[in-house]
């Protein structure tokens, strides 16, 4: 809210002025249903990026597990800060918006042995942090210098008491655990049975709050992607890198794109866990925003002050023709298809989708992958939108729409690939370009770029032998993830179709029911059409 026009300019950038009727009602016109917050826990800005005159922008430098930010409020009055906050929440939620904190227990300020000491460290050092043998160096699962010992009584009360109290108290919806397979470490490795599950699990308070895990940490075996157990929802890192892959091109990423577009069964299956175990992302604060993403190959951080060393180096991009901003009619024609279609696989994944702040518009950070130490208009939303932009968040509008609209694209089961009825049609069935159903040898075929799904609106819950009256649509959508435009020969010729949108047209949003049997989609494009009229038993 910094840059909004229509937020009062001694609430902007704070608690209240996302709060306010303007922000709202942009959250409300995207149909979201909850934000997530980056960490709001009072932090310290490291002294090396003091020196630089910067600051910890992102908060994940925490230092009191009770206390918001004072940074984010219009009054630093410790009194004022809560109440800010607690007005915020309640303001979202009367406009039926959740609110979700991202919260840093894996680690505090208080960096490796070299300091600085200034909480817990001088409190009961052996206590809170996990100690080398030595007992002189920290075990750092974090990368940041030290990590919390949850496996220890006192100082995993600490982090339940914090739980309870931004529950309780600040009446926060739910959480997300940065690293949070740190946090599940019994010892030295990660346990899914260890003390810090047990304690959430028989909480009574945080059991009926909403918990999200990044699965992973940077020690060995910390990567957990589908090993967190029941009643809890994951960062799926593997639905980011395989529908990032696809659509830059690598070859042989059809299968994994079809399990990703499915709800990610292969991880979420076992243990009684449903699609809404992964939080599908394409795009997340940390790394490139969704324009970025189809602008650069190369992260551009210099401005961190690390000489472009820091931020990732793998990041499944693809700049369209040109590195950065261009002029180039072609390139930006693609890179406006790719941006639709990375958003139209996102909302029409099953699972939850996580639709990063500003992408909706494709705000760019000029291809910084690691902006977190900037406040400023790199970070900020910028709301003066160009007619491209304007054209992009309408599109987000619609998509969120249609996605609400229909079941089917909200399952609580995984599909089952099987006859529904006597008709024999499936709850789900794919078809290359040519309208054959896929089998086991098509999608071994490295080269598969293009294929098509058809979800049945005869079981969009899981529950079979629904009422033909109650049956939701019935949904077609087609992907072309190659550099050139195909015809898609549509499954049955006898039903009619309505298109809903092509991302790769540039009327996007024309209704009509194609004629014949094939759809022509060009490059980077997914089409989605609802069956108006099916065929004749």
């Amino acid at each position: 809210t910094k840059l909004h026009p229509g937020v009062p300019e001694n609430l902007r950038g704070t608690y209240l002025g996302l709060a306010s009727d303007a922000a709202i009602e942009h959250l409300a016109s995207l149909g979201v249903t909850a934000v997530e917050l980056l960490p709001i826990h009072h932090h310290l800005d490291e002294h090396r990026l003091i020196e630089l005159g910067l600051t910890n922008y992102w908060g994940y430098n925490t230092l009191a597990f009770f206390a918001p930010d004072a940074r984010l409020a219009s009054d630093p009055a410790p009194h004022r800060v809560i109440g800010e906050f607690k007005t915020m929440v309640r303001k979202l939620h009367a406009a039926g918006i959740e609110v979700i904190i991202d919260v840093v227990y894996n680690h505090t300020a208080e960096g490796n042995e070299l300091g600085p000491t200034i909480s817990l460290r001088g409190i009961d050092n052996v206590s809170y942090y996990r100690l080398a043998p030595d007992r002189r160096r920290y075990l750092n699962f974090t990368g940041v210098g030290n990590s919390i010992d949850t496996a220890h009584p006192r100082a995993l009360q600490l982090v339940m008491d914090s739980l309870r109290y931004w529950v309780s108290e600040m009446h926060v919806d739910g959480f997300r655990f940065d690293l949070a397979s740190a946090l599940a470490r019994e010892q030295h490795e990660f346990d899914v049975r260890g003390s810090f599950f047990d304690a959430v699990s028989q909480d009574p308070v945080l059991r009926r709050v909403k918990l999200i895990a990044e699965p992973w940490d940077l020690g060995h075996g910390g990567y957990q992607v589908g090993g967190f157990p029941p009643g809890w929802s994951e960062w799926n890192g593997k639905y980011r890198d395989e529908v990032r892959a696809f659509w830059k091109g690598d070859r042989g990423m059809a299968p994994a794109l079809v399990t990703r577009l499915a709800g990610s069964s292969d991880l979420y299956s076992r243990q009684e866990r449903g699609p809404y175990a992964s939080v599908n992302f394409v795009t997340s604060h940390d790394g490139f925003t969704l324009h970025d993403l189809v602008s650069y190959e190369r992260k551009h951080n210099e401005a961190n002050g690390e000489n472009n060393r820091d931020g990732d180096n793998h990041n499944l991009t693809w700049n369209s023709g040109v590195e950065g901003p261009t002029t180039d009619p072609q390139v930006v024609a693609t890179r406006r298809v790719r941006k639709r279609s990375f958003l139209a696989t996102l909302f029409l994944s099953q699972g939850v989708p996580m639709l990063l702040g500003g992408d909706e518009f494709a705000r760019s950070q000029n291809g910084n992958n690691n902006a977190y130490c900037h406040d400023s208009e790199l970070n900020w939303l910028h709301w003066d939108l160009s007619e491209d932009q304007q054209d992009l968040l309408r599109f987000a509008r619609v998509l969120a729409a249609f996605r609400r609209r229909n079941p089917v694209l909200r399952r609580k089961h995984f599909f089952r690939g099987v006859a529904l009825d006597a008709s024999g049609e499936k709850d789900i069935t794919w078809y290359d370009a040519e309208g054959k159903e896929l089998t086991g040898a098509g999608w071994a075929e490295p080269s598969l770029r293009c294929f098509s799904f058809r979800i049945s609106g005869k079981a969009p819950d899981g529950v079979l032998n629904r009422p033909p009256q109650d049956d939701p649509d019935t949904l077609l959508v087609m992907i072309n993830g190659s550099q050139r435009g195909l015809p898609f020969v549509l499954p049955n010729s006898q039903e009619r179709w309505d298109r809903v949108f092509d991302t790769a047209d540039r009327d996007w949003d024309r209704r009509f029911s194609p004629r014949g049997k094939v759809y022509r989609l060009r490059a980077f494009g997914v089409a989605v059409f609802r069956l108006v009229a099916p065929a004749a038993a």
